[in-house]
């Protein structure tokens, strides 16, 4: 198996200030074609500290990807710790300056000085081009590992990984075959419940199975050789596992829901009070959904006196059918008043309406509660187009009553 390293280069990453996009768009990417990370390791802007790194990982890996460090300015330290570590000296790349000179006059500008920092590489390193930026990538091979140095800016990273990197080490090392990511977005199992329920499955050889869990949804992912005909009959066996509880194949809940009110062409209304927004919001974050939303009312979550549970659903009955007739839509959508740590949701169509009362099982956070029940509510829906049963099971609330009447 191939050891792959990489470093990630600067204080604003060691302390935290930006988050490494890059590390993980590169993890998910070498992952994928496979290539899986071995390690990831981060370094602020310390020449001495970053080449000790460098040496250190040349001795225990096979590829080295080193992320930043390469600007004009004082602190980028990466050419100059590359060549602390092979013990060389630096060389100015009279093509890279030329290159670089030549990107300015395109901007009708003239190149600054401390550009030419950019052009000094280690001794006998191999430049690496870069097309959409001045800070040119290049490679060593030290000890065991080929190293490869790459700009920080994600544009130019992504392009210079894709465009050059990926495709050097797929000819290098043609037998590693790539990975397919099979997705399954499921609400209401949690983490540690899907992973017994696929206790008995046995992946074969090159096969990995991946969690996501993000608040309110679990991503099950099946990483699988592209083009195995097996991996559909595993995929077709988990699917049978999770059940209703998958509100998307290799889609978000919201895409498959735009894919299924499009499919129907049904019009949407919404009353939300404990959502205050949050619901209509969500669903205009796609603009495929936002046609399908006919209208929305957002009232404020008032406190109100206790009052029995048939009196709640009268109440939610009520709401329901003025969504539905006073708005003129094919489909209306309802979150009622939270009382204590009980919600309730409803929804009315042509062929019936459907409302619950639900209780969270823990303490959530006000923006966690709106998550929730906003997810419950569009799950609903999403059942309801789906032709399944629109009271599903979720682990984490308990209901207190549901009803569907005609």
């Amino acid at each position: 198996m191939l050891e792959i390293t990489m470093i990630s280069t600067g204080e604003e990453v060691l302390l935290g200030d930006i988050t490494d996009t890059n590390a993980t768009w590169l993890s998910r990417l070498f992952f994928q074609h496979g290539f899986p990370m071995t390690r990831r390791i981060t370094v602020g802007d310390h020449c001495e500290r970053l080449a000790k790194e460098i040496e250190s990982c040349s001795f225990n890996s096979d590829i080295v990807i080193v992320n930043g460090g390469l600007g004009p300015t004082s602190d980028d330290l990466s050419a100059a710790a590359a060549a602390m570590a092979a013990d060389v000296g630096l060389e100015q790349s009279e093509h890279w300056v030329l290159e670089m000179k030549a990107k300015y006059k395109k901007l009708n500008r003239e190149m600054p000085a401390a550009n030419l920092k950019q052009a000094m590489l280690p001794e006998g390193a191999e430049l690496i081009d870069n097309p959409v930026g001045t800070a040119c990538g290049f490679s060593i091979k030290l000890n065991r590992a080929w190293i490869c140095f790459t700009p920080g800016v994600p544009s130019e990273f992504k392009f210079m990984v894709k465009e050059q990197i990926l495709p050097y080490l797929q000819s290098q090392y043609p037998q590693i075959q790539s990975l397919h990511c099979h997705r399954l977005f499921t609400y209401g199992l949690s983490e540690s419940g899907i992973s017994d329920t696929f206790k008995h499955i046995v992946l074969p050889q090159g096969y990995e199975l991946g969690y996501r869990s993000s608040l309110p949804f679990i991503e099950v992912k099946l990483f699988a050789p592209s083009n195995d005909r097996y991996a559909l009959e595993l995929l077709n066996e988990m699917e049978r596992l999770l059940g209703d509880n998958i509100v998307g194949k290799n889609l978000s809940l919201l895409d498959n829901l735009s894919y299924l009110l499009e499919k129907k062409q049904k019009k949407i209304g919404l009353l939300e009070y404990s959502t205050g927004g949050f619901v209509v919001n969500w669903l205009n974050q796609r603009s495929s959904l936002s046609e399908y939303i006919t209208s929305a009312t957002v009232n404020h979550n008032a406190a109100k006196e206790k009052i029995s549970s048939d009196m709640l659903m009268a109440e939610m009955n009520d709401q329901l059918s003025f969504i539905h007739h006073q708005s003129k839509v094919d489909i209306g959508l309802y979150t009622g008043v939270i009382k204590g740590d009980c919600f309730t949701v409803g929804i009315i169509t042509s062929e019936g309406r459907w409302y619950q009362q639900l209780q969270f099982k823990r303490e959530y956070t006000h923006n966690d509660q709106r998550w929730i029940i906003a997810t419950v509510l569009l799950d609903m829906l999403r059942r309801q187009l789906e032709g399944i049963d629109v009271f599903g099971h979720y682990e984490s609330l308990n209901r207190i009553l549901k009803n569907h009447s005609l």
